[in-house]
């Protein structure tokens, strides 16, 4: 069992996990997801990918989506998947200063509730992902489960949390993002056909 300091504010102490399996989605055929989940908030990110990224392609996915959010992590709790128990990744957190701890995967008693919560992030993102969800608008875009990503992870945020009586997003900033269902104006009769389709989000 890896012994874990609680972190003391957002961000600073994070566990990371990958759902894999996917199909191919977008332009760039993503067939994986990155779940990043902040310990203290309970907050998720989830980042599209590919399941043979390298560590160098997984670093730069987190520098230029998640690091100019979060800031620099204090702490990446991981299981010991190649990348990053890779020299590179090793070497680039050791450059800022990030702790690296390893757990065991799907094995309750080395994290406790963080370990559960990552399992219940993949199966949200599998039960949307996993079979290739695609459409297309009225306008002739075809949008892949990639783009419903972002839905998820806002859904997931605005849910208040059972051990913290909470959302993750009061704890992460001390206030709930107004969602689409809070101001959606069913008054409007002419509207575009592709700007309706966003009422069914």
């Amino acid at each position: 069992m890896i012994k874990i300091q609680e972190p003391s504010r957002p961000w600073e102490i994070v566990h990371m996990d990958w759902v894999t399996g996917l199909l191919l989605g977008g332009e760039r055929s993503y067939n994986a997801c990155l779940v990043i989940l902040d310990r203290f908030s309970k907050a998720s990110i989830f980042l599209q990918c590919h399941k043979y990224d390298t560590a160098m392609e997984t670093d730069l996915l987190i520098w230029n989506r998640v690091v100019s959010w979060t800031g620099i992590f204090t702490n990446i709790i991981s299981d010991s998947d190649p990348k990053f128990t890779s020299a590179l990744w090793t070497n680039i957190h050791q450059l800022f200063g990030t702790k690296l701890s390893f757990s065991t995967a799907y094995h309750p008693q080395t994290d406790g509730l963080p370990e559960r919560m990552i399992q219940t992030l993949e199966d949200m993102v599998r039960r949307v992902c996993a079979y290739g969800l695609e459409f297309k608008d009225c306008d002739g875009f075809i949008h892949y489960w990639c783009a419903l990503l972002p839905a998820l992870e806002l859904a997931y945020k605005t849910s208040i949390h059972t051990s913290t009586n909470q959302t993750p997003a009061i704890l992460e900033k001390g206030w709930n993002p107004k969602l689409p269902q809070d101001s959606l104006r069913k008054d409007l009769i002419e509207i575009h056909p592709t700007a309706a389709s966003f009422k069914g989000i």
